[in-house]
């Protein structure tokens, strides 16, 4: 897995992927800081990281898309099935590498909110709760991102499906709003929208149920693609 990850991530920065992915991301995330906060004189943190975990469902295929995708095109998805590497092994190291570099890219740009401390009264609570709920997220659009890309060789329908994906766990939610509050579709619905369980964390209350909502839909998709490798390993 160590040998995956270390392969992933020299990847990322010997192409141009890692840093188109870095460039965007903080080029964004802050443009939105300086929109939502300073421009607004205002030290709530909400309106930046539900920006950004839209934003997020957009940009972070540019990590995924290539990781099976491009092994299938260049033929090097035999050498990897044929290597010591478990497929477990094989997932989790993409997985990790491709979150190591949206979990950097998002705490780097999480530091320009201590400039807020010297001005302002921060909520920390709520801005800690923020960034959690992000990186859960991440590691969910992640999963979903690998696993769409170990069904397909070519990278641009990888992208596009993972982010159609991505939308329709995030507009559920949306959907369940419409619905009477009596009706237990509604509930069902909410249940299941990254969305509605994201702004548990981002109003700075730590949710059990959530957490594990996030952790079991990554670890879904993950074992999603372990399955598909499986099959074709015995085929």
């Amino acid at each position: 897995m160590l040998a995956i990850y270390k392969r992933e991530m020299r990847s990322y920065f010997t192409g141009v992927i890692g840093y188109v992915f870095l460039v965007i991301f903080l080029a964004v995330g802050g443009a939105v800081f300086a929109y939502t906060t300073l421009f607004s004189m205002s030290a709530d943190t909400t309106a930046y990281f539900t920006f950004m975990l839209i934003f997020s469902a957009i940009v972070l295929p540019l990590l995924t898309m290539k990781s099976f995708s491009e092994e299938r095109k260049l033929k090097t998805e035999q050498l990897l099935l044929t290597s010591p590497v478990s497929i477990p092994g094989m997932v989790i190291g993409k997985f990790l590498a491709a979150y190591t570099v949206f979990a950097g890219a998002l705490i780097v740009n999480s530091l320009s909110f201590l400039f807020l401390y010297r001005y302002a009264a921060v909520r920390t609570g709520v801005l800690i709760g923020n960034i959690v709920a992000l990186l859960l997220v991440g590691g969910v659009f992640i999963a979903i991102g690998l696993f769409i890309s170990s069904l397909t060789e070519n990278q641009l329908s990888a992208a596009i499906g993972t982010i159609a994906v991505i939308l329709v766990l995030l507009g559920v939610g949306l959907l369940g709003n419409l619905l009477p509050a009596s009706f237990f579709l509604r509930y069902i619905l909410n249940a299941l929208s990254i969305f509605t369980r994201f702004q548990t964390f981002a109003n700075g209350y730590f949710d059990l149920a959530s957490l594990i909502y996030y952790l079991s839909v990554a670890a879904i998709f993950v074992y999603l693609t372990v399955r598909v490798y499986d099959r074709r390993r015995y085929n």
